[in-house]
């Protein structure tokens, strides 16, 4: 490592060694295989050095051994030790009679260093083979980006223990069955591994971990590990076993699954159940032109008036698969309210198909391809709705309420404002067709008199009660984004039971007894008694899915209080949310297993509707404190020096106490999450692999945390050692010298990071709107600490006098 870090000055001193071995991914050559082994991963992403006391991993055994001696040396147990120097004791307890290790022993521990484990080709063996194997696997992921996609490639099934990292048989899913984002994967991606210490010379952060630590590990994991045990029982951050095995290391939903370790994409906390085979969900897709010219056919059919003949196009089949593919594999996990078994595009209504495809474009980041398909959508349901006779809402087809939400959708958060208009339009319409196909829905249970339903009649019951849900939580996200007046309330869900397990919704039935039994074995539980087990602190188990809906519920009940003339003397209430919000945390460790793998790239290690549902958890919890109502208000305009105004002005409404840091507390969970990952990756892929969930809920907690920074940097009160100890977490979160800083205060810097971090890829307009936003947000925050500073005559902080020398920031741009 020294001598590959060292100017090149240094090496020109002596004969240079011929470098034959070749980086397969750039141009450079190295003169030992076990180098362009270690460098190869900067490409691959691999992380072979597993912790067997906890589940991180590590690039290099010398970055484990650091992490178990700084990380684990209060647990107790046997320290990890290098190869030399464990081959060394063995041979020292050989020759020696005497137990207890000799002088001469110690000496050679002592001088043991990192090239001469480098210099040991033999330990290298091992890494040099995975480092191959996982570069052969990168090739052929690479290559499933190509737009003529294997449509008869079989699903890749895995077995529950995942298969060895070095077994012969590894079988990878062929080209066209794996999701990878639409952007390139390149050495541009990866930020370049630092070769010196940080600059910061203040001595909280000189520490070894601090400044030696891989960019995507970082020191706070461990300050986190030790703070949670300070907070406060009533107001917990997520659980220490969380932070430890799903914040380190990307999980089985990653692009890449076979990089990373064990496959366990069932692993909600601990989730009960029993050991199933996993199974990877195929995206329907278009066999030939002859279907492709019957999907065209349908849309003349539907276009009754012929609107849409000169202007429309439909793509051809190479990129009508793709866009099925990103819909299926890049959304459809967040939102899963279509049936992919069933969703046959040369059979399926025709506006649906089209608002399919639509955000299956946005995806691949074609715009003009996107807007044509979803303007064609809204041409085909208007034309449907208002051409049919005696218009009923429970007469209405089930594609008219799932084209119509997913047009919506598209609107939403498109970052236009006249789409918002448009949306907030029909939203009434939107929650009729429910209510209409509800009550139908009702009618069709009942008249079964409590006989099991065949596995065809469930499928069609689950797609309704799902579309339901799905526009619950759009409905849910609209209120928590623009401060609209929800659409639909709770009242409406009340008997109806809660979405099934993504098993068994995917499930392929062989016979109807073995259905049967699948069905009888899941529990599923109705919206009023989950509900009434979370207010009555009573943990309830229910799917991942049904997770997100109860926690949409619990947002819409904070609001609806929030919102109330009555609420600062409603302590009563209060303290049931409270308690319903603790009950649906610890609700998660009864979450139903999952076995469909979803391959997306997510820190979280279960489902994404789980990794999603806790940052509307974070943002719930937040709320009860702090409600940013004008800045929500600001963003229905789209404009975004309102928005920033809004922000900055909304100073008053963060207050310094003992809850509010309580509030931090989530904010900091919260940008963690990208700080752990690395914030440049989460910048490039996390607008195709998360959901839109996680910006539009990650704004109210940005701009409390930036004003709370501002506001410890700038008051004249002095800052209480909880607030210090918060600060100081935040601040070592970006105590890396790829985070460029300038000198400014970590609350502009903290919105300067996090508008340029949701605006570098944009699938969602919106988050471009938020990340403009969040940058004005930054200089306001500089130009009116500058006001402050030439009034006052003094441009340090009024803090640094009283000794907190590590509110300023030392890193250069």
């Amino acid at each position: 490592m020294a001598s590959a870090a060292a100017p090149p000055a240094a090496r020109k001193t002596g004969s240079a060694p011929e470098k034959k071995y070749k980086c397969q991914f750039c141009n450079r050559a190295f003169s030992r295989s076990e180098h362009r082994s270690r460098h190869e991963r900067s490409h691959t992403k691999e992380r072979p050095f597993k912790c067997h006391k906890c589940r991180s991993t590590f690039v290099r055994r010398d970055l484990l051994l650091r992490h178990d001696r700084t990380v684990h040396a209060k647990d107790g147990g046997v320290p990890l030790t290098s190869e030399v120097k464990r081959r060394a004791n063995n041979k020292t307890q050989e020759e020696t009679v005497a137990p207890g290790p000799s002088k001469g022993v110690m000496a050679h521990e002592s001088a043991t260093t990192l090239e001469q484990i480098e210099a040991s080709s033999e330990e290298m063996v091992d890494i040099e083979a995975a480092a191959m194997l996982m570069t052969d696997f990168r090739h052929k992921a690479m290559a499933s980006q190509e737009p003529d996609m294997s449509t008869e490639a079989p699903s890749a099934v895995i077995s529950p223990t995942g298969p060895p990292m070095m077994e012969p048989a590894v079988t990878y899913p062929a080209p066209g069955s794996m999701s990878l984002p639409q952007m390139p994967w390149g050495d541009s991606m990866v930020p370049e591994s630092r070769t010196h210490g940080s600059q910061d010379t203040h001595p909280a952060f000189n520490s070894a971990s601090a400044l030696n630590s891989h960019p995507h590990q970082l020191p706070p994991l461990m300050e986190r590990q030790m703070s949670n045990s300070s907070i406060p029982p009533t107001f917990q951050p997520m659980n220490s076993s969380a932070a430890a095995a799903g914040l380190g290391t990307p999980g089985a939903l990653s692009p890449y699954p076979g990089m990373l370790g064990p496959v366990s994409p069932v692993d909600y906390r601990r989730s009960p159940g029993p050991s199933q085979a996993l199974m990877v969900a195929r995206a329907p897709q278009v066999e030939n032109d002859e279907q492709c010219a019957r999907i065209f056919e349908n849309v003349r059919q539907y276009d009754s008036e012929n609107a849409l003949l000169e202007t429309f196009h439909l793509p051809s089949l190479n990129t009508v698969n793709r866009l099925l593919k990103t819909y299926f594999d890049l959304f459809h996990p967040h939102l899963p309210f279509l049936h992919p078994a069933t969703f046959r595009p040369t059979e399926v209504a025709a506006p649906l198909l089209l608002a399919v495809l639509s955000i299956g474009a946005l995806y691949i980041f074609d715009q003009d391809q996107a807007y044509m398909l979803h303007i064609g959508s809204k041409v085909l349901v208007n034309q449907f709705l208002q051409n049919k006779e005696n218009f009923s809402s429970r007469k209405c087809p089930l594609w008219t309420m799932q084209s119509t939400l997913l047009n919506m959708i598209f609107a939403s958060w498109s970052g236009d404002p006249k789409g918002l208009e448009w949306a907030c339009s029909i939203k009434s319409l939107l929650a009729n067709m429910v209510a209409g196909n509800r009550y139908e829905l009702k009618l069709r249970s009942e008249a079964r008199e409590n006989a099991q339903p065949s596995h065809e009649e469930w499928t069609v019951d689950e797609q309704c009660r799902r579309t339901y849900y799905a526009v619950y939580i759009f409905f849910g996200l609209m209120t928590l984004t623009y401060n609209h007046t929800p659409a639909m309330g709770f009242n409406e869900f009340d008997t109806l039971e809660l979405p099934s397990s993504e098993s068994l919704w995917t499930m392929e039935v062989s016979d109807e007894e073995s259905w049967r039994e699948s069905v009888s074995a899941s529990k599923i539980i109705t919206f009023r008694q989950a509900h009434d087990n979370l207010f009555q602190g009573e943990p309830a188990q229910y799917s991942a899915f049904a997770t997100r809906v109860m926690i949409n519920a619990l947002f819409l009940e904070v609001w609806y209080h929030k919102r109330s003339p009555e609420a600062l003397q409603d302590v009563v209430t209060e303290y049931k949310l409270r308690l319903a919000l603790e009950t649906w945390e610890k609700s998660l460790e009864l979450c139903e297993p999952e076995t469909v793998v979803v391959q997306l790239s997510a820190p979280h290690k279960g489902h994404p509707l789980i990794f999603n549902a806790m940052a509307m958890y974070r943002n719930t919890r937040t709320r009860l404190v702090v409600d940013l109502k004008s800045v929500q208000e600001a963003l229905r305009y789209h404009d975004s020096y309102e928005v920033a105004a809004a922000m900055t002005n909304a100073r008053d409404k963060v207050q310094r106490s003992e809850e509010m840091i309580k509030v931090i507390q989530e904010c900091f969970d919260c940008i963690e999450v990208a700080a752990v990952q690395g914030i440049r990756w989460v910048a490039r892929t996390s607008a195709t692999n998360w959901s839109i969930e996680h910006p539009l809920t990650g704004m109210d907690l940005m701009v409390i945390l930036t004003l709370w920074l501002y506001r410890l940097e700038h008051d004249e009160e002095p800052a209480t050692e909880e607030e210090l100890a918060m600060y100081n977490k935040l601040r070592n979160l970006f105590d890396d010298d790829s985070v460029d800083v300038y000198g400014a205060k970590l609350s502009s810097t903290v919105a300067r990071l996090w508008g340029s971090m949701i605006d570098e890829v944009v699938v969602w307009g919106i988050t471009k709107l938020m990340g403009e936003a969040f940058k004005l947000h930054s200089q306001a925050l500089v130009g009116y600490e500058d006001a402050m500073s030439e009034r006052s005559g003094s441009a340090t902080p009024s803090m640094a006098a009283g000794g907190v020398q590590v509110l300023e920031m030392q890193m250069a741009y």
